[in-house]
């Protein structure tokens, strides 16, 4: 069972304190993500869990075994970085083999792996080349083939397709998660694109300043989010999030219109930040909420539409690429209720 745990762990450079108390279990075989915006301790924590980092205090363990003073070559892991790293002067097949032959592992078992692991990830054909001969995804999936080959517990990725252009970034999005299915392995994904971690997770880790903001299932996430930081960060366009007060009928009244709400635990003048997706809008023929539109985006598949309401920015995505809409017209808005959010202005927690 390659279950990680991550106990009371804190991390120091000097003064500055990058990790505050991290408590996390992963359990074996899940696909976890560690998400976030630059500088909130993701990375810092997978590089303590593969022990290029040391710990300030608090303990890692892996199958139960403490490993904060394990050799990182002992700790049965395997980590792909955002630089591939590979050796320009080697061929592939030398780059994936070169952990096992620094193991002296016979040749014979070295060229069974190497060629496996090239089968895994459609490298068959370039094992002779060296990675000057190589695209960029083909380069990085000769990264993942020298972790494939050391039959690791866990998977360490930090954030391994960056450097890559979209198109790209979503087939290799597959195929790390194609590996992840096939090896049954546990794997640790850093990464800052949500993206990423809505498509590729099992449970996505949100963290924010050193600590760890909410624990769940993509889905759960982006459907409950804890707090205002979560709601905002997770989902593209962006959350709209607008200030306002509850009226003793339960809406939330902006400076000079209300807003529909449903939820019955909503105390009269209580002070709130109401959110609801872009998705969870639409433009009908007449209602009592209103906005002026300011701009139309069209994305082929989708017409994004930016417009304020009252004195707030305000997003509403309609499907399909075309729209009559333009830019200074005076819309009507209809929110499915179901799905709006409401988070106590003070706490930013969220009020269910």
């Amino acid at each position: 069972m390659s279950e990680v745990q991550y106990k009371n762990i804190k991390k120091n450079f000097g003064a500055v304190e990058v990790l505050k108390d991290i408590n996390l279990k992963i359990d074996n075989q899940k696909f976890v993500v560690l998400l976030g915006p630059s500088g909130c301790g993701k990375t810092t924590l997978l590089r303590m869990t593969a022990g290029l980092e040391t710990i300030s205090s608090g303990e890692i363990a892996i199958e139960g075994n403490l490993i904060n003073n394990v050799h990182p070559r002992d700790r049965d892991i395997a980590m792909v970085f955002q630089n591939y790293a590979l050796y320009p002067q080697m061929n592939v097949f030398d780059n994936i083999a070169f952990s096992l032959q620094i193991r002296k592992l016979e040749p014979q078992e070295i060229k069974q792996k190497v060629e496996w692991a090239a089968s895994v990830l459609n490298l068959t054909e370039y094992l002779k080349r060296t990675p000057k001969e190589l695209s960029g995804g083909q380069r990085q999936r000769v990264a993942m083939g020298r972790a494939l080959v050391r039959d690791p517990k866990v998977f360490l990725f930090d954030e391994p397709l960056s450097n890559l252009d979209a198109k790209l970034r979503a087939h290799m999005r597959l195929e790390i998660r194609k590996l992840h299915n096939q090896q049954n392995a546990t794997t640790i994904y850093v990464t800052h694109d949500q993206i990423e971690a809505m498509t590729m997770a099992d449970e996505i880790v949100i963290m924010n300043g050193g600590i760890i903001e909410q624990i769940a299932s993509p889905n759960d996430i982006y459907e409950k989010p804890n707090n205002l930081f979560v709601a905002d960060f997770i989902g593209s366009p962006a959350i709209n999030l607008i200030k306002g007060e509850v009226t003793d009928r339960g809406s939330i009244k902006l400076k000079s219109q209300e807003l529909p709400h449903q939820k019955n635990n909503l105390s009269p003048n209580q002070k709130v930040v109401y959110g609801i997706r872009p998705t969870d809008v639409k433009i009908v023929d007449n209602s009592n909420v209103k906005a002026e539109v300011i701009l139309v985006e069209t994305t082929g598949s989708e017409t994004h539409i930016i417009a304020m309401l009252d004195d707030n920015e305000f997003r509403i995505v309609q499907a399909g690429g075309r729209t009559s809409i333009k830019n200074g017209e005076k819309v009507s808005l209809e929110f499915d209720i179901s799905k709006a959010h409401t988070f106590d202005q003070t706490t930013t927690k969220r009020i269910d």
